[in-house]
């Protein structure tokens, strides 16, 4: 998948000087981008946010579209030759995930109890599990999920929903700005999604929310996902926030991993000294995740650790094809 997405690049590359875009008029992209903004919204309202692969891809192309809106027909359709190996792989992977718990493999639920109550009593937690205390300090004990929402409630929940928006429109920022930045961030995207997939197949784990309704924990833990939004009149997305997903591939978190990803990539793409404050983006996610009961901290470490893995296992590949091509360029 790696040597297609490159090919299709520089197929890309070698045409870019015959279709660039036209500039667009300011006026003119002000307009499309509204058009843009309130067809969105309005399909946010009624159909809900777009959060599954082919959804994403859509509204970001139309965006693209509403950007460039003056550019010529070969342009915008380059959009989807560029993107169609990526988005076949991105299908594949949010439709796999979804088998982890139907391949015979035993779904585990007390290692990451143990490994979760062990954190706590090195840093003086006495050995009660994050999540638990978590929901007592911002929720409330008892902690419901029909409790009323805290006002940093919306915050979470809006970052917990970042999740399947943020990684993709990067991605699209960067097919706009410069087409090979844009292949060394989703090289990284896709094999975060990949490598995390190979984990949920061979390790399927439940999540607090559910250990605890299985009488793991015997602490009740609800998933409050979507309670943040209940106050804003979007209380209906809860539903669809907590449909997202397979609930046994919780190892390693995702939602973690791609914050990691996205953090560890722009301190290492960027040169302003604000770049250090990407890692913001992840401890925020992390929280999220341990206080809604959707991870343990366990979950959120182990995506850290994937997505370190798949940055340096990325450059370590890239270096070595770069060293290769200057030795075929001597050779020939």
């Amino acid at each position: 998948m790696a040597q297609g997405l490159d090919e299709g690049a520089e197929t890309s590359a070698a045409s870019e000087t015959d279709s660039l875009p036209p500039v667009t008029r300011r006026r003119t992209r002000v307009l499309a981008m509204l058009v843009y903004a309130v067809a969105l919204a309005a399909w946010s309202h009624w159909l809900g946010i777009p959060n599954d692969t082919v959804q994403v891809f859509a509204w970001l192309w139309f965006g693209t579209i509403a950007w460039n809106i003056e550019a010529p027909r070969r342009y915008h359709l380059r959009f989807v030759r560029d993107w169609s190996i990526p988005l076949v792989g991105l299908i594949i992977y949010f439709y796999s995930r979804g088998l982890t718990d139907n391949l015979g493999f035993p779904v585990h639920y007390s290692m990451p109890i143990r490994f979760d109550e062990f954190l706590s009593r090195i840093f003086g937690g006495g050995g009660t599990l994050p999540t638990e205390g978590l929901q007592h300090a911002l929720c409330g004990n008892p902690c419901l999920r029909e409790s009323d929402p805290r006002w940093y409630d919306v915050f979470f929940t809006t970052v917990y929903a970042s999740h399947f928006l943020t990684g993709l429109t990067i991605a699209a920022v960067l097919w706009v700005r410069r087409r090979e930045e844009w292949l060394l961030f989703m090289r990284r995207y896709i094999a975060i999604n990949f490598g995390a997939l190979i984990v949920y197949i061979t390790y399927p784990m439940a999540p607090p929310w559910m250990a605890s309704e299985h009488g793991y924990i015997t602490e009740a833990i609800p998933r409050l996902t979507g309670r943040g939004w209940r106050d804003l009149g979007l209380g209906r997305f809860d539903l669809v926030l907590q449909g997202v997903g397979n609930p046994v591939a919780a190892m390693p978190s995702l939602h973690a991993g791609i914050t990691f990803l996205v953090a560890m990539y722009g301190i290492w793409r960027l040169r302003t000294p604000l770049r250090w404050l990407l890692v913001l983006y992840p401890l925020a996610m992390c929280v999220t995740l341990v206080y809604y009961g959707e991870h343990y901290v366990v979950d959120v470490l182990a995506g850290a650790l994937l997505a370190a893995i798949v940055m340096v296992g990325c450059w370590l590949w890239e270096r070595r094809r770069t060293r290769q091509h200057a030795v075929d360029d001597l050779t020939g």
